[in-house]
């Protein structure tokens, strides 16, 4: 290395520890909510961001029933999936989610917008989605998102 330069840091695994956030999802616009979760899980809004190594943060999230999409995305959006049988493609709507499994929609849409490599399941795990108020990581003293990352 040259003299009088600095090198860069890099985060090592094991060095960064983990802060757990809290999000209300009531109200929120699914995609831009979705955007805030994927920047907090991969780590993007520290300075310490390093994209080989996981730098990411927990984020619970409740109330995920009462997200809301903007214009006729509940009836444009599918969620597919196939079975690798004759005949095993099933498509689902957004409307038709959000009746059956509405912490999906916004896990789908977060999923999408990580890394798609080992260390983006990594991330995803860290998400925990649930609906209505109550949560069983209390224990975890989260704190709320928006003093983070402004909404």
């Amino acid at each position: 290395m040259p003299v009088g330069r600095k090198a860069s840091f890099q985060a090592k695994r094991g060095e960064v520890r983990p802060t757990w956030y809290q999000v209300d999802a009531s109200g929120e616009i699914v995609g831009r909510l979705a955007t805030r979760l994927a920047t907090v899980l991969m780590g993007k809004h520290r300075p310490t961001y390093t994209p080989h190594v996981d730098t990411g943060d927990f984020v619970v999230v409740t109330n995920a029933e009462k997200v809301r999409f903007t214009g006729r995305k509940l009836d444009a959006i599918t969620y597919d999936r196939y079975s690798f049988y004759p005949g095993g493609f099933k498509s689902v709507t957004a409307r038709q989610m959000m009746g059956r499994h509405p912490e999906r929609v916004l896990m789908f849409a977060v999923r999408r917008m990580l890394p798609k490599n080992a260390l983006g399941r990594k991330m995803l795990k860290k998400l925990k989605i649930y609906c209505g108020e109550s949560h069983p990581h209390a224990a975890q003293q989260p704190v709320a998102l928006s003093g983070v990352y402004p909404s």
